[in-house]
């Protein structure tokens, strides 16, 4: 799946993953599609609840090397 921008929260910890991936989403423009990467495992259900509350879309959520990415679309 192709994208707009990349955000790499390895390491970071809740709600550390989902705060910056808001301000990574700041400037980017709607229906842009930006992809995270994050090493805490609850930024699965974070990230989840994340979309939902803000109108983004969550089209995927995968593990690639024992790393949690997400791929969301701005609203």
């Amino acid at each position: 799946m192709s994208y707009d921008k990349e955000f790499d929260a390895s390491g970071l910890s809740c709600p550390l993953p989902v705060v910056k991936t808001k301000k990574a989403l700041a400037d980017m423009a709607s229906g842009q599609v930006l992809r995270v990467v994050a090493t805490d495992p609850g930024s699965v259900g974070d990230m989840q609840a994340f979309t939902e509350q803000t109108g983004h879309t969550l089209l995927s959520s995968t593990t690639e090397n024992k790393k949690y990415v997400f791929m969301i679309r701005k609203a």
